[in-house]
C-alpha cells in the first residue's frame, strides 16, 4: 500500500517532517517548494505508514485502497512527479534550518491587520520567539479571510487548513481583536504608537475589470461577488443574483472560474451537505442554469486553474454529476489540444467524452476574448472573438484576435480575470501593480506588508507561508537593529483604546462562540457549520457567550528563558508548527 497525495498543498510540511523515509517531495529548502501546486508521494520508496496522513492537517492524504473513482488520477500524477524528478539519493531527513533567536530581550508588541491566512502564518512564525506577543485585527467578527469566504463549499478539504489555525490561535501571546477595522476605528499612527511592527495583510479584495462596452449592465457581475454571495460573506448577502437563464458565462479560466461553474451546474442535494451560506443555497436549488461556459483568451497549455482542480472537475464528469466540454477555439478545433502534459492529456480525455443530453454541462472554451456585452438593460447575450497564439517583443505568449467573432446568448456574465488590490490608508501604493511597495516585506522599519498587498493576487494557500517568514525575517532584524522600538505601552492600554472605539470588538473566545453556535446548528443538518451571515447575530451569539473580549492565550515566557527541552509526542506527529516551537525550546 502506498499513500497518496490528493489536493494542493497548505505549506505546512507537517507530512515532510513525518515520513520516516522521505518519500514526499519537493521539501522545504528543494527548488520547487514555495511554489508547487502540491507535494507527491514517492510509491517506489513510501512504507506504508501512514504516518504523513496522521500529520496532515488538511487531510489530504490518503492511502491508495481508499480512493474514490474521482481521485484516482492522482496516483499517476504523483508517480509522474518521479519520472521526472527522481530525487536521488535522498537525504535522511528534511533539513529544518536553526531557529533564529533575537539579540534584544524584549517584550515586543507586534500587530497583524488582517485575520486571513497570510495573517495567521505572519503570527505563527512571531510566535516562535517567546519575547513577542501579536495582536491580530480583523474587521469583520469572524478570521480566516478567504478560506471561509473564498474557498467553495464543495471543498471541505481545503477548509481543514482551519485545524491549522486553531493551533495558532492557541499559542502563548495570541489575542484577537475582531470586528475591530484599522483605518477607521484605530489609525496606524495610534497601532504604531501602541506596537513595535505593524504588519499589513488585507490581501487584495477588488477584482480586476474586463474594460469592455457593456460591463455595467445588470446580469454583469464579479466572480469574486458571487464567490462571497454563496460562502455568506456579510458584504455579500445583498446581491441580487438572477439565475434564470440556461446559460452562464464565465470569462476567465483559473481556479475561481472553476469553482463557479461547478458551483453554478451542482447538484443541490450535494450542496445541502456543504457549508454553503442558506438563501444562496436556496436559490441555487431553483436556478434555471443547464450550461456554464468558461471562457480563456489563451490555449490549454496557458490555463491558469491547477492540476489538482482539473482533476476534481474530471471526476465529477466521470461519476455523471456533469458533463465537461472542450472547444479549443470558436470552432471547437481539438488540434489546438496538443500537448503531451498531464493537464493536456486531462484535457484530451474530457474532450473525447460522450455528452449525455439534458445533463448540466460546463464547457471549457479555449481561444475566444470577450469584446462586449449585449443587451439594452440588462445582459442578453457576450460577444467574443477568436483569437490565435502569438509572441510579443519579450517573448510571452499573448492572444491576438482572429477578426472572427460571434454571440453567446446569456443571461448572466461573470468576470474572473483575476483580483486587484486597492489603495490601503495611510500606506502608500503601486497603482500599476496594485500592490504596497516594499523591501521584502519592509515598507520602512516598523510597518511591513505580507500576502496578495505585497506580492499580487498570486499563489494558494500555502504561498503565505513562506511570504510571511520572509517579512517575518525583516521585522526581526529591525528588532535587533533597533530600527523600530516600542512606546513601551502596556496591554491594558491597548484593549481601552480598541474597546472604546469599538465596543463590540471580539476575542478569541467570542469567534470560539461563533464558531461553535455554527457547528451546532449545521450538525442539526448534517452540515459541517451553517454560517451566521449577519454581523448584529454573529455579536449577540459571541456576546452570549463567556469573555468575548480580547485576552491573550497564556503568558509569554521571560525574554531570558529560552532553553529547555520538549519531548517528541509518543502518539502521532507535530505539525510543523509545533515542532517548531520545541526546536525553539531546545536552544
Amino acid at each position: 500500500m502506498t499513500y497518496v497525495v490528493t489536493q494542493s498543498c497548505c505549506a505546512d510540511a507537517s507530512c515532510v517532517i513525518a515520513c520516516p523515509v522521505t518519500c514526499i517531495h519537493p521539501t522545504p529548502g528543494e527548488p520547487g517548494f514555495a511554489t508547487a501546486e502540491m507535494l507527491y508521494v514517492d510509491a517506489g520508496s513510501c512504507v506504508g505508514c501512514g504516518a504523513c496522513a496522521t500529520a496532515c492537517p488538511v487531510e489530504a492524504i490518503k492511502p491508495d485502497s481508499t480512493l474514490t473513482p474521482e481521485e484516482q488520477p492522482f496516483l499517476a500524477i504523483n508517480a509522474e512527479y518521479y519520472e521526472c524528478f527522481p530525487h536521488q539519493p535522498r537525504p535522511p531527513l528534511a533539513i529544518v534550518p536553526k531557529q533564529r533567536r533575537l539579540a534584544r530581550q524584549g517584550p515586543f508588541r507586534v500587530a497583524v491587520v488582517g485575520a486571513g491566512p497570510a495573517g495567521l502564518y505572519t503570527a505563527d512564525d512571531l510566535l516562535t520567539h517567546p519575547e513577542i506577543s501579536v495582536d491580530v485585527y480583523d474587521r469583520l467578527p469572524t478570521p480566516y479571510g478567504l478560506v471561509r469566504a473564498g474557498v467553495a463549499p464543495d471543498h471541505q478539504h481545503t477548509k481543514a487548513v482551519e485545524k491549522l489555525f486553531r493551533q495558532i490561535e492557541e499559542q502563548p501571546g495570541f489575542r484577537y481583536f475582531l470586528g475591530v477595522e484599522v483605518g477607521r476605528d484605530v489609525s496606524l499612527a495610534e497601532l504604531e504608537e501602541h506596537y513595535d511592527a505593524v504588519v499589513y495583510t488585507v490581501g487584495a479584495s477588488a477584482d480586476r475589470a474586463l474594460a469592455i462596452p457593456g460591463e455595467d449592465l445588470v446580469g454583469s457581475l464579479s466572480a469574486t461577488d458571487l464567490v462571497g454571495w454563496y460562502n455568506g460573506h456579510p458584504d455579500k448577502q445583498d446581491l441580487l443574483i438572477d439565475l434564470d437563464t440556461e446559460r452562464a458565462v464565465v470569462v476567465g479560466n483559473g481556479n475561481v472560474a472553476l469553482d463557479v461553474a461547478r458551483i453554478l451546474t451542482a447538484d443541490p442535494v450535494a450542496l445541502e451537505t456543504t457549508d454553503i451560506a442558506a438563501l444562496p443555497w436556496a436559490a441555487l436549488s431553483r436556478s434555471s442554469v443547464r450550461e456554464v461556459v468558461v471562457l480563456g483568451r489563451r490555449g490549454p497549455a496557458e490555463a491558469a486553474f491547477t492540476v489538482p482542480e482539473l482533476v476534481g472537475l474530471a471526476g465529477l464528469a466521470e461519476a455523471g454529476v456533469i458533463d465537461v466540454a472542450v472547444h479549443a477555439g470558436p470552432g471547437g478545433d481539438l488540434d489546438a489540444i496538443d500537448g503531451d502534459d498531464l493537464r493536456t492529456r486531462l484535457l484530451k480525455d474530457l474532450a473525447a467524452r460522450p455528452r449525455t443530453p439534458g445533463r448540466r454541462t460546463v464547457v471549457l472554451r479555449f481561444l475566444t476574448a470577450p469584446l462586449r456585452l449585449v443587451g439594452d438593460d440588462r445582459v442578453t447575450g457576450i460577444e467574443v472573438t477568436g483569437t490565435r497564439l502569438d509572441r510579443d517583443a519579450e517573448g510571452r505568449t499573448v492572444a491576438v484576435p482572429t477578426g472572427q467573432s460571434e454571440v453567446i446568448t446569456t443571461g448572466l456574465v461573470l468576470r474572473a480575470v483575476g483580483y486587484r488590490g486597492l489603495p490601503v490608508a495611510d500606506l502608500p501604493y503601486d497603482d500599476t501593480t496594485g500592490v504596497v511597495p516594499h523591501d521584502r516585506g519592509r515598507v520602512r522599519p516598523g510597518l511591513y506588508v505580507a500576502g496578495w498587498v505585497k506580492r499580487g493576487p498570486t499563489g494558494f494557500i500555502g504561498s503565505n507561508k513562506g511570504c510571511a517568514q520572509e517579512t517575518v525575517a525583516r521585522i526581526l532584524d529591525d528588532l535587533d537593529s533597533g530600527a523600530t522600538t516600542g512606546r513601551g505601552t502596556d496591554d491594558e492600554a491597548i484593549v481601552a483604546l480598541v474597546s472604546q472605539r469599538s465596543p463590540h470588538v471580539l476575542g478569541l473566545e467570542g469567534w470560539r462562540a461563533i464558531d461553535a453556535e455554527e457547528r451546532r446548528r449545521g450538525e442539526r443538518r448534517g452540515r459541517p457549520r451553517a454560517k451566521l451571515v449577519e454581523v448584529d447575530e454573529m455579536l449577540r451569539v459571541a456576546h452570549a457567550g463567556r469573555r468575548p473580549e480580547p485576552t491573550r492565550r497564556g503568558a509569554r515566557r521571560p525574554a531570558g528563558d529560552q532553553v529547555g527541552t520538549t519531548s517528541p509526542p509518543r502518539r502521532g506527529y507535530p505539525s510543523v508548527t509545533r515542532l517548531r516551537r520545541g526546536l525553539t525550546r531546545r536552544g
